[in-house]
């Protein structure tokens, strides 16, 4: 793959439809379940993006069956695998490339009791620790081995049983790994501060039409009762949040009009309302959000007049993958705020390009900058850059289109691992990115 790297120009100002793909982060845990049954799996909305292509072909080399229907429909079957791949170096390599490889952990303990797993790869936003999942294993009665000289885990039990696991940090995939590893053991198992995305509420549903017997799902405490074996089922991934925040923001920062389709709008939680008090106005019309074209937009203050704090947290709480959304919006915001990255160190090093675009920000330490709105007094200048992870390289993006002059933004390969054809799609509301060789 050659290095790519999308010219973008400035001054852009967007008007139109657009649909959010399907979810990446349901779509990396809904695609490595269907190794818990021989039966078929179809699997509808997955988005057609580099790091769930791997993830497919890593299930293609264990030996699931895979039909694609279309662009984003798949039909999967995991009645003939070949367990022994897993320790080749192949299945090695390709698994180091990919972050989701982890997932498949869970589904493989379940249905054959033994995996492997490289040290896996994936975005530069601090350390993301696999204990998790490890440890919800072990209680489960895994074994588990590092072997250093391989760089690589084994991870084995002859049987498992069902037991209480207290999850040492609210994590989506470890709380997804322990579900798929639960939901064929013996015995009942309680997970007790689950993660209850609506990526896992999603999962959970799909487990318990294949035939799993899973209950509290939306909640934080999980009761799984094992059962000896599950069916095939159909499933349809919900829209992606964040590509539907990384929206509203581009159509703030860019002054357009924008519709977005067909969103989920119960399963947005308080995305929307984040963005509200930027002082974007957004308008939910039937399952659509539009986002009226605004000259200025004011960020509010809390009652007590103190400065707005927008900080993530596990959800119910703001998705730390719109923090960098909204702190590019918030650089041409009327007002101030201080965006609290809690949840991931060094995911706000981007802010120094847009600093070197003239945007206001004072990096007060790895997790906390402070952003003093131009309120369009003064555009941010085009630059050369390059993007250090998916969503900071969709930030990025919004900012080089609302910019006055043109920008280069290289290293695209991290954006297009999150996003499908954003520069098709955006090109397409009147946006100029233009894809070149570097």
């Amino acid at each position: 793959m050659s290095n790519q790297a999308f010219r973008v120009q400035g001054n852009a100002r967007l008007s139109g439809e657009i649909q959010p793909q399907g979810a990446k982060n349901e779509a990396l845990q809904i695609v490595s379940a269907v190794l818990l049954t021989d039966q078929k799996v179809t699997i509808k909305n997955i988005p057609d993006i580099l790091d769930i292509r791997k993830q497919i072909e890593l299930l293609r080399g264990l030996g699931v069956k895979v039909e694609k229907v279309n662009q984003n429909e798949y039909i999967f079957q995991a009645n003939d695998v070949d367990t022994d791949h897993l320790s080749s170096e192949a299945y090695q390599e390709n698994a180091k490339k990919i972050r989701g490889s982890v997932m498949l952990l869970g589904p493989l303990l379940a249905r054959f009791k033994k995996a492997y797993l490289p040290k896996p790869g994936g975005d530069k936003i601090g350390r993301r620790r696999l204990d998790t999942h490890f440890h919800g294993f072990q209680k489960l009665g895994a074994q588990f081995q590092y072997d250093e000289s391989g760089d690589q885990f084994f991870i084995g039990a002859e049987k498992l049983k069902g037991d209480y696991v207290l999850m040492d940090e609210i994590s989506v995939t470890g709380t997804a790994n322990v579900v798929m590893a639960a939901v064929l053991a013996e015995g009942t198992t309680q997970i007790y501060n689950a993660a209850c995305e609506p990526y896992l509420q999603q999962l959970c549903k799909m487990l318990n039409r294949m035939g799993a017997k899973i209950t509290g799902v939306g909640s934080n405490l999980l009761t799984i009762e094992g059962v000896e074996s599950l069916g095939g089922t159909e499933h349809t991934i919900l829209p992606d949040m964040i590509e539907i925040g990384s929206f509203i923001g581009l159509a703030a920062m860019t002054q357009s009009g924008l519709t977005i389709k067909n969103v989920s709008v119960p399963n947005l939680g308080i995305i929307p309302s984040t963005f509200e008090k930027l002082g974007i106005q957004i308008e939910v019309q039937d399952d659509d959000l539009y986002i009226p074209a605004q000259d200025v937009y004011e960020i509010q203050s809390f009652i007590d007049g103190s400065i707005m704090t927008i900080y993530d947290a596990p959800w119910p709480g703001f998705t730390p993958d719109l923090l960098s959304i909204v702190l590019v919006v918030a650089t041409q915001a009327r007002g101030s705020i201080l965006i609290h990255q809690k949840m991931f160190e060094s995911r706000l090093f981007f802010v120094d390009k847009l600093i070197d675009m003239g945007a206001q920000i004072i990096l007060c330490d790895p997790h906390r900058a402070t952003v003093i709105g131009l309120e369009r007094k003064a555009q941010l200048r085009g630059i050369q850059m390059s993007s250090p992870d998916i969503r900071a390289g969709v930030s990025l993006l919004i900012a080089a289109l609302s910019a006055r002059s043109e920008s280069i933004i290289s290293n695209i390969s991290q954006i297009d691992r999150g996003y499908q054809n954003i520069d098709g799609r955006l090109n397409a509301l009147g946006a100029q990115i233009e894809r070149i060789e570097e």
